[in-house]
C-alpha cells in the first residue's frame, strides 16, 4: 500500500548511518583529561611554594632569605605558565571538539532537511488522492483502515523529525557560541601567559640586581639596607618642609563621601582573593596590606585626613613582576623614576622609584609606586581594572611591593624637586615627582 511504502521510505532515509567520528571525539577528550591533571598537580606544586614564600617572609630580612624568597617566586612562576600553557592547549582541543560536534550537527541537518523535504513531496503526491477514492480501492474496510493508521504513523514520523531538527539548530547555535566564548578565553590566556612571562622577567631582573649591588655577601646587604633607610629619613623631612609651604587649598566638599567604595584594589581580583586571604594569618588583613596609611593601623579610618605624620598611603606586598591595575578609570597625569636622579656625588634618590599617577573625575588622583615596570604613558586613558605595570623594589624598598596613595587632586602638582628645594646637591634634586599639600594626602581605605 502507498502508506507503508511513505512511512518505511521516510523511516530508510532518517535512520541512515551519521558519520560521527566517535575515535577523534574520544581521543581529544583523552587529551583534555590529560591537561587538567596536569594542571591540578601545577597548581598543587604553585600551593607548595607559596607555603615556602609564606615561612620564609616570617625570617628576618637577609640576603639570603631574600634570594631564597625570589627563587621560590621564580618556581612558583614556571609552574604558572605551565598552567597557563596547559589551560591554552585545553582550550584548542575543545574548539577541536566542538568544531566536530558542529559539523556532525550540520551533516544532521542537511540530512534532516532533505529527509523532510522528501517526505513533504511524498505527503503532497499521497494528499492528491481522496479518502474516498482510497476506500473505494480497499479490498475491505480493515485495509482501508490500516492504511490510514499508517498515514497517521508517517505524520507522527515527520513531526517528531521536524521537532528534532529544530533541537539540532539549537544545539548547533550553543556550539557555536561555545566555540566564540572559547577563543576570547584563549585571547585572555595567551595575555596571562604574556604577563607572566614579564613577571619572570622582572623576578630575574631584580635577582642580578640584587647580587650586583651586594656582591652576594650578607655585610653589604645589610650595609644597603640602612643606607636607604637612612636617605629615605632625610628625603621625608625634605618632603614635608615642601609639602607645608605649598599654597594650595583643598575643599573637603568636592571629594566623595568616605566609606564610598569607589575605588578598587590596584591588583586583579583572583591576586586579592588567593594570596591576599592566604596572609590573612600572617598580616592580620586579607589585603595583603603590610603598612597602613598614618601612625597605626587606627588610622585606617581616624584621621581621615593625613597631617605630616606617618605614612602617607598604604603598602601592598607582591611578589615581584604582580600585575598592578588602575583603581579607577582616568587619565594617566604623570610617570617617572626617581632612581634616575642621584646627587653629583653618586647619591641615590631612594623615594618613589618608578611611579605612575592617574587623575579620576571625581577630585581624586591614585598614585603606584616602586613599580619593576611602567606600562602606560602621560595622557594616556585607563580603566578600572586595566593594567597599568607591574610590581618591584625599585626607590626606597627593601622588600617588593606597591605603594598606592590617594590624593585630592585640587592639592596635588607633578614638581621638579631641585627647582622647589632650591639646590642641584641632593640625590632627590634631579627627581620629578607628584607632591601635594598636607590635607591633600587621603586616606586609600576611606574610597576603597
Amino acid at each position: 500500500m502507498r502508506p507503508r511504502f511513505l512511512l518505511v521510505s521516510f523511516l530508510a532515509f532518517f535512520l541512515l548511518p551519521s558519520f560521527v567520528h566517535a575515535d577523534a571525539a574520544s581521543d581529544l577528550q583523552t587529551q583534555i583529561n590529560a591537561h587538567s591533571a596536569q594542571i591540578t598537580q601545577l597548581n598543587a606544586d604553585i600551593a607548595a611554594y607559596q607555603k615556602q614564600l609564606e615561612a620564609l617572609g616570617a625570617k628576618k630580612n637577609t640576603l639570603q632569605s631574600t634570594i631564597g624568597s625570589l627563587s621560590l617566586e621564580a618556581k612558583q612562576l614556571a609552574s604558572q605558565i605551565k598552567v597557563s600553557q596547559n589551560k591554552i592547549a585545553s582550550a584548542a582541543l575543545q574548539i577541536q571538539q566542538l568544531t566536530h560536534s558542529i559539523g556532525s550537527k550540520e551533516a544532521t541537518i542537511a540530512t534532516d532537511q532533505t529527509a523532510i523535504a522528501k517526505a513533504l513531496r511524498l505527503v503532497a503526491e499521497d494528499e492528491a488522492v481522496s479518502l474516498l477514492t482510497k476506500l473505494i480501492a480497499s479490498d475491505s474496510l480493515s485495509q482501508a483502515w490500516e492504511a490510514a493508521d499508517e498515514a497517521a504513523q508517517f505524520n507522527r514520523a515527520l513531526a517528531d523529525h521536524i521537532r528534532d531538527l529544530k533541537a539540532t539548530k539549537v544545539a548547533l547555535a550553543s556550539n557555536r557560541d561555545q566555540v566564540a566564548a572559547t577563543k576570547n578565553s584563549l585571547v585572555s590566556l595567551s595575555n596571562e601567559l604574556s604577563g607572566q612571562k614579564r613577571s619572570v622577567d622582572a623576578n630575574t631582573s631584580a635577582q642580578k640586581q640584587l647580587l650586583t649591588q651586594t656582591k652576594n655577601q650578607e655585610t653589604n646587604y645589610q650595609k644597603l639596607i640602612a643606607e636607604k633607610k637612612a636617605a629615605e629619613k632625610a628625603f621625608e623631612q625634605q618632603l614635608i618642609n615642601l609639602q607645608s609651604q605649598l599654597n594650595l587649598i583643598v575643599h573637603p566638599g568636592s571629594l566623595p563621601p568616605v566609606g564610598s567604595g569607589l575605588l578598587a584594589w590596584p591588583f586583579p581580583p583572583a591576586f586579592m582573593q588567593d594570596r591576599c586571604v592566604r596572609l590573612k594569618g600572617a598580616l592580620g588583613n586579607p589585603y595583603c596590606i603590610t603598612q597602613y596609611f598614618g601612625n597605626t593601623s587606627f588610622s585606617t579610618a581616624n584621621p581621615q585626613i593625613y597631617k605630616g605624620k606617618g605614612h602617607n598611603a598604604i603598602d601592598m606586598g607582591a611578589p615581584d613582576g604582580t600585575q598592578v591595575v588602575a583603581a579607577l578609570s582616568g587619565t594617566v597625569v604623570a610617570t617617572g623614576n626617581t632612581d634616575l636622579s642621584h646627587s653629583p656625588s653618586g647619591q641615590q634618590c631612594y623615594s618613589f622609584g618608578k611611579w605612575i599617577m592617574i587623575k579620576h573625575n571625581n577630585g581624586l588622583s591614585t598614585m603606584y609606586a616602586h613599580l619593576s615596570q611602567i606600562d602606560v604613558s602621560q595622557g594616556q586613558s585607563v580603566t578600572t581594572g586595566e593594567s597599568i605595570g607591574l610590581s618591584g623594589r625599585s626607590g626606597y624598598a627593601t622588600g617588593p611591593h606597591i605603594h598606592f596613595g590617594v590624593y585630592a587632586t585640587e592639592g596635588t602638582r607633578i614638581m621638579d624637586l631641585g627647582a622647589h628645594l632650591g639646590t642641584t646637591n641632593g640625590p632627590c634634586s634631579r627627581a620629578v615627582m607628584p607632591v601635594a599639600t598636607l590635607d591633600a594626602y587621603l586616606n586609600p581605605l576611606s574610597y576603597l
